[in-house]
């Protein structure tokens, strides 16, 4: 490592020690939250845009004015400090308000990713316990498809936030904005008893089994990821715009974007969904200095057409996960980008990594106590030693990722009890500790001088989660869904990778009943389209004569994940649904030869 590098590596130091600082663990009934820090902008930068969105723009003053009538319009429905409301809209300035009114009571919001529906809706809303539920008029046509099957009250726990205006309030619910636009825009007193030890959000994820859970995110989570975000990770102020185009219902966007914005005053520029006909015009136009990423996104941008002026922008920051590899420097240079800092942690984990010193093709690094593992990936389990314990793998190598639970280091689990229990791994190395098992594979990588902490690269994901389309994908309860389709016997799902993708589509092997001669894929087809989100909707499916178990019935995907689709390492029936289409065809050699050159629009 040369001495530039050295002087690059040192120059980062005083934004560490400052977020150490303001990492050092505070006791649980401290007082602050992000809506505490939404006030704090509103006083100190009242003029000072706060968003930008679809022509709308609005001042930290005006901002929290909203989220205050919000707060006092709950308050007058009863919702008080510990209470669930979930919501369930797309990205824009209301729903962020709502988060901030909401945080501000002391209540928690549920955020309901906006593409479920059916049973998995229904789960979502009624496994927390919801008292309240305010859905978007771009989300009613799901909400409203389930609305009875709920424990809501008809009429007077339901709440629509109107959108374009093409659809009216239905009548099981509230018009929120009507309801609210006279209510005091005066900040609530509750706020200033609002603790950082306090349940803020549910955050959905999928786990290893089973419907969606609900994660536990309480306030002092929050607000470290905000405080590292806007410190030392984008390292950003009053006079800078963040560009944000992820889901809000994420951790992603909500926790580094909106949270790095809630922490210094810089302002956002928030998008619905991201475009990338329109991502250069809008950094440009809109003077975006930052982003928030993922890998899917950034990879979706490197291989679009280039320009010679794509490196004109005032982008030069920017924070998210997934960022590969293979496309990284790339991306770097193409875009004229200055500052990677990829960031690794999971909505319910109880570590987390940060590339804070900007080194390249690393997740960087973490002050928690972790240990990589040796794992058997084919077998799907932990390798342990004579005595039952957990192996520490080699420098360099591969293996399962455990962050050790500790006073500092909780794991706050899910609503689910049972469900946090089987994320924790006991006595790995000695009675009576106890590890989070993040489900994640990583390995150390050699970054030169890194001031003593080492830096870490993300390698795959392991066990029954894979991740597809930005969204994490649960094999069991698509599998328990495809198992409910009429010609289907029994079923393995698994990810399977394609070439200049990020992440993992999913395929489903299985077995069809007796008496079925041959699968009806349009029936099929229909079937999952209508049951699952589009993300988790298989792209590929293969036909098996019978399905391969171990001694104790458990599926085996080994040897199906490293066949995948290839219809030359088997004789089975392989099927795909094509991009932009919505049935499946027979895979052939000619699709195969396309997905594998990365020209099938995937």
């Amino acid at each position: 490592m040369g001495v530039i590098d050295t002087v690059k590596t040192l120059s980062y130091l005083p934004a560490l020690l400052k977020l150490k600082k303001g990492m050092t663990p505070r006791p649980a009934e401290v007082t602050d939250s992000f809506g505490a820090r939404v006030e704090a902008n509103a006083q100190n930068y009242p003029n000072a845009c706060a968003i930008i969105f679809e022509g709308q723009q609005m001042t930290w003053f005006e901002f929290n004015a909203l989220a205050n009538r919000f707060a006092h319009y709950f308050e007058d429905q009863g919702v008080k400090r510990g209470d669930v409301v979930s919501i369930m809209m797309e990205n824009r300035i209301e729903y962020l308000a709502l988060l901030v009114g909401l945080n501000k009571l002391g209540a928690i919001s549920g955020l309901l990713n906006s593409n479920l529906g059916g049973a998995s809706l229904v789960h979502c809303i009624n496994v927390t316990g919801s008292s309240k539920c305010i859905v978007g008029e771009e989300c009613m046509t799901e909400l409203d498809a389930v609305q009875e099957q709920l424990n809501l009250q008809t009429g007077s726990d339901f709440f629509f936030v109107k959108d374009e205006g093409a659809k009216p309030c239905p009548n099981w619910a509230q018009d929120l904005m009507t309801s609210s636009a006279e209510l005091s825009e005066e900040n609530p007193a509750q706020t200033n008893d609002t603790t950082i030890g306090e349940t803020a959000l549910y955050i959905y994820t999928s786990g290893t089994t089973g419907l969606p859970k609900a994660a536990i995110l309480s306030n002092r989570r929050y607000l470290i990821a905000a405080d590292m975000s806007s410190k030392a990770g984008l390292n950003c102020n009053a006079n800078d715009r963040i560009y944000l185009c992820l889901p809000l219902y994420h951790a992603t966007g909500l926790l580094l974007g909106a949270g790095a914005a809630f922490a210094s005053g810089a302002s956002m520029f928030v998008r619905r969904k991201f475009s990338a006909s329109n991502f250069l015009r809008e950094v440009r136009e809109y003077n975006c200095t930052h982003m928030i990423y993922i890998g899917e996104l950034c990879r979706y941008l490197t291989n679009i057409p280039a320009q010679a002026d794509d490196a004109n922008n005032p982008l030069h920051s920017i924070m998210g996960n997934g960022m590969r590899p293979d496309i990284w420097m790339d991306f770097k240079k193409r875009y004229g980008i200055n500052r990677v800092c990829e960031f690794y942690g999971a909505s319910e984990g109880n570590v987390s990594f940060a590339n804070l010193m900007n080194k390249d093709m690393t997740v960087g690094m973490t002050s928690a106590e972790v240990a990589v593992v040796e794992y058997d990936v084919d077998n799907d389990e932990i390798v342990r030693d004579q005595n039952g314990r957990c192996q520490l793998v080699a420098e360099g190598e591969p293996g399962l990722l455990l962050g050790k639970i500790t006073p500092d280091t909780v794991f706050e689990g899910y609503t689910d009890s049972e469900a946090t229990e089987k994320k924790v791994i006991r006595d790995a190395f000695a009675d009576g500790d106890a590890w989070f098992n993040t489900g994640d594979l990583m390995r150390t990588v050699d970054v030169g001088f890194n001031l003593g902490y080492p830096h870490y690269q993300f390698v795959d994901r392991v066990g029954d989660t894979f991740r597809w389309k930005a969204e994490n994908v649960s094999t069991n309860e698509v599998g328990e869904i495809i198992n409910g389709f009429d010609q289907v016997k029994f079923c393995n799902v698994y990810g399977v990778e394609i070439p200049g993708t990020d992440g993992r589509a999913g395929m489903a092997a299985f077995t069809i009943q007796d008496g079925v001669e041959t699968l009806d894929l349009t029936r099929f087809a229909e079937y999952v389209r209508e049951h699952l989100p589009s993300y988790a909707v298989p792209v590929f499916l293969r036909v098996q004569p019978e399905i391969d178990v171990t001694g104790t019935f458990k599926m085996l995907k080994g040897d199906l994940r490293k066949q995948g689709y290839d219809i030359n390492m088997t004789d089975d029936p392989i099927f795909v649904m094509k991009s932009g289409e919505s049935t499946y065809s027979p895979m052939d050699s000619d699709y195969l030869t396309l997905i594998r050159e990365s020209q099938a629009g995937f």
